[in-house]
């Protein structure tokens, strides 16, 4: 008899983030895997009657449940009602999980509210905050294995919540959805400052993390060097430096870009910059690699393990560098990384997991 596995899909109505673009990718790999299962999982996805998107599987079932009107409501309550009435174990990929015993397998990316609460500041924040670390608890205490995405975040996980090694498992993040995506080269009609002078470029949610504070600081002291930067504010969090950003002359705010022209910005850019001082992954530094682009990261959280010497290091919390300089030093092909990281490998390692 084959083992029912029922994935929440709660990301079908989420904004796509990391977090969403990895359940979509990993889903889109499993029903390419179960072309050749004969045995093993038989596996459905729960989707919400008011879902954004709904992919097209061959082999993945879709059972439709009701509107999604409230996260907690149907993470906590309706999804593991479901996973009983059609006795399926739980897969969770957003973060969150039914409570309990009704926690089934779940993934924790990282464990960012714990590890930087002086983040959340008003009052809004310190909801998210509060309901991020009650889920981060619930999973570290009852899912019936952890997933997550790098080493880092494992040993984040496991101090933060004295979670023993063999339940927590680590499925990286990839890139291969990158090659599917067409250039689109209209971005530079928009702003045709970008094809008048070299420029870095960086991207991400307008969030604290993501350090824009390090661009802002960085861009005032070197008047000469360019900057675009793209991306759009999720939840709360929101950076406090983008209107400072938005007075130097030498700094060009996108907003929101879709993949394509995210594509064509990475192509052409003197290199892309990621400072972020904590991250449980990091997805962009890899798209942008795998479009030999060059990269310069933070030395922080965990970019040193997923990069290695591919990449070129700055220290997250000083702009005492120069770029143009950093980039002068040698550095690693990216051809490993790139073969390592995949969501083919990934799902193909989730899926043995789960097995």
């Amino acid at each position: 008899m084959q083992k029912k596995l029922l994935i929440n899909g709660n990301f079908l109505c989420r904004n796509l983030t990391g977090i969403e673009r990895f359940a979509f990718e990993i889903c889109r790999q499993f029903d390419i895997l179960l072309e050749d299962e004969t045995t093993g999982l038989a596996i459905s996805i729960l989707v919400p009657a008011n879902a954004k998107i709904v992919p097209d599987y061959k082999n993945i079932s879709l059972i439709y449940g009701t509107e999604l009107k409230s996260f907690p409501r149907w993470d906590l309550f309706y999804f593991s009602k479901m996973c009983k009435k059609l006795d399926a174990a739980g897969l969770n990929f957003s973060n969150t999980a039914p409570l309990g015993k009704n926690c089934g397998y779940a993934f924790l990316h990282d464990i960012y509210a714990a590890d930087f609460p002086g983040d959340f500041n008003s009052f809004k924040d310190k909801l998210i905050r509060f309901y991020s670390c009650f889920h981060y608890k619930n999973i570290a205490r009852n899912a019936k294995k952890i997933f997550t995405v790098s080493e880092f975040s494992k040993k984040q996980i496991q101090k933060a919540y004295n979670v023993p090694e063999n339940r927590i498992c680590v499925i990286p993040n990839g890139w291969d959805h990158f090659k599917n995506i067409e250039e689109d080269d209209k971005i530079f009609e928009k702003f045709p400052v970008l094809t008048q002078k070299p420029f870095f470029f960086t991207l991400g949610s307008l969030q604290k993390r993501k350090n824009l504070k390090w661009i802002s600081e960085y861009a005032k002291n070197h008047p000469d060097q360019t900057f675009a930067i793209s991306g759009k504010t999720i939840g709360g969090m929101k950076s406090e430096e983008i209107g400072d950003l938005s007075l130097l002359n030498n700094v060009v705010l996108l907003g929101y870009v879709s993949d394509s022209e995210v594509k064509s910005l990475m192509k052409k850019c003197l290199a892309f910059v990621f400072p972020s001082y904590y991250e449980g992954f990091g997805i962009p530094p890899l798209e942008a690699l795998s479009v030999g682009a060059k990269i310069i990261v933070a030395k922080s959280a965990s970019l040193p393990e997923i990069y290695k010497k591919s990449a070129h290091y700055i220290d997250s919390g000083s702009t005492n560098c120069d770029l143009n300089a950093i980039l002068n030093e040698e550095v690693c092909s990216s051809e490993e990384i790139l073969n390592e990281f995949t969501y083919k490998n990934s799902a193909k390692k989730l899926y043995e997991a789960l097995k």
